[in-house]
């Protein structure tokens, strides 16, 4: 099995946002459409968000969408997984590790220096996974304010 990240092109837009659109629902947080709106700029190439197709022998296996940042605590740069997605029917092969991996291989490549991502609290599986590859439990609480419509 081979998995590798490629970055996402203005071609990439439909499935791109196909895949948003079911990791979301799966989530619980389905997109509305400045979301949408946005994943077409992302995949039309935003330097602070840089978007990655995963492929597994050249087929579509999923994608995950980095989020730059600056922070005075973090010492500089620093950036969130903001979504990684595997098709459904991929899961349960070790791909998901895989996929963390090369996230965080791009991390590094776009200059990030403290990587930081979010999970539902009943994840139990990512919840693991990110702890098994070396994310620390902040025991913070993420609050969020809305303060521009698009």
């Amino acid at each position: 099995m081979t998995l590798i990240a490629r970055r996402a092109t203005p071609e990439d837009a439909p499935l791109l946002l196909q895949m948003s659109r079911d990791f979301h629902i799966e989530d619980g947080s389905p997109l509305d459409a400045a979301g949408e709106a946005t994943l077409t700029h992302v995949s039309a190439g935003e330097p602070l968000a840089p978007a990655y197709i995963l492929e597994e022998d050249g087929a579509t296996a999923g994608f995950f969408i980095l989020t730059l940042g600056y922070s005075v605590e973090n010492g500089g740069t620093d950036g969130f997984i903001d979504d990684i997605y595997l098709l459904p029917g991929l899961r349960g092969r070790g791909l998901g590790k895989l996929a963390v991996a090369l996230a965080i291989e791009a991390a590094r490549e776009v200059g990030i220096r403290v990587l930081l991502l979010e999970v539902e609290a009943p994840n139990q599986r990512a919840y693991n996974l990110y702890r098994q590859m070396g994310f620390d439990d902040t025991q913070r609480r993420l609050l969020r304010m809305v303060i521009a419509e698009t």
